[in-house]
């Protein structure tokens, strides 16, 4: 798998600043959602880069300075829960790759992006379904912003240690449920979060919503 063909294309036609974006932490129950971009230089390949979905914690923290010592330059936004509660989690994750993308310097020329086009972006951008795992600087952005999100969430394990963030970093584990149900939400709980797959998850958390 080529996984510099669609920055390749872009490259040919003169376009030399591609930013890769994508986020980390839509489908939590708890904490912020974060989102990276980042630039490389033309040809430029890390050997390991991938969905960071895919990669263990281990390959994650091993590959984030190297991303980082090698990137042209990239950026990085959280957005808070209470941004999350206020605007919902789909708009506060555009507004979270919006952030990141602002921070470039030098700025995107064309934007790579991860499943849909970024609504209210100022530049081109292409989106590439499952683009994490297809393009080396979407995969690249992937990680930096999980293993931003991830350090996030294990500040958070210290300041709540009873909800176990350092294990499921907010998602719906088995433990993390058995954890609402025993202490309630606390205040990076995200109120206005209700997967619809997830029932068990609105009874926890619906007497805080109302």
């Amino acid at each position: 798998m080529d996984k510099l063909r669609f920055e390749s294309s872009l490259w040919k036609q003169g376009i030399t600043y591609v930013a890769g974006v994508d986020e980390a932490g839509r489908g939590p129950l708890a904490g912020p959602v974060v989102a990276a971009a980042v630039i490389f230089p033309a040809n430029f390949f890390l050997a390991g880069v991938d969905d960071s979905k895919k990669l263990s914690h281990h390959l994650r923290e091993q590959l984030y300075p190297q991303i980082i010592a090698n990137c042209l330059s990239y950026g990085v936004s959280a957005v808070s829960v209470e941004e999350i509660d206020h605007i919902n989690i789909y708009q506060a994750a555009m507004l979270a790759m919006r952030q990141a993308l602002a921070q470039l310097s030098p700025p995107a020329q064309h934007v790579l992006v991860d499943g849909r086009n970024i609504p209210q972006l100022a530049l081109p951008q292409t989106s590439i379904i499952k683009g994490d795992g297809l393009s080396f600087t979407i995969g690249a952005a992937s990680i930096i912003a999980k293993v931003t999100r991830d350090r996030i969430m294990l500040d958070y394990h210290r300041a709540f240690p009873r909800y176990g963030f350092d294990k499921h970093k907010g998602y719906a584990t088995p433990a993390h449920l058995t954890a609402l149900r025993q202490n309630g939400p606390c205040e990076i709980h995200r109120r206005s979060f209700r997967p619809r797959a997830l029932r068990e998850v609105e009874e926890v958390l619906e007497p805080t919503i109302k």
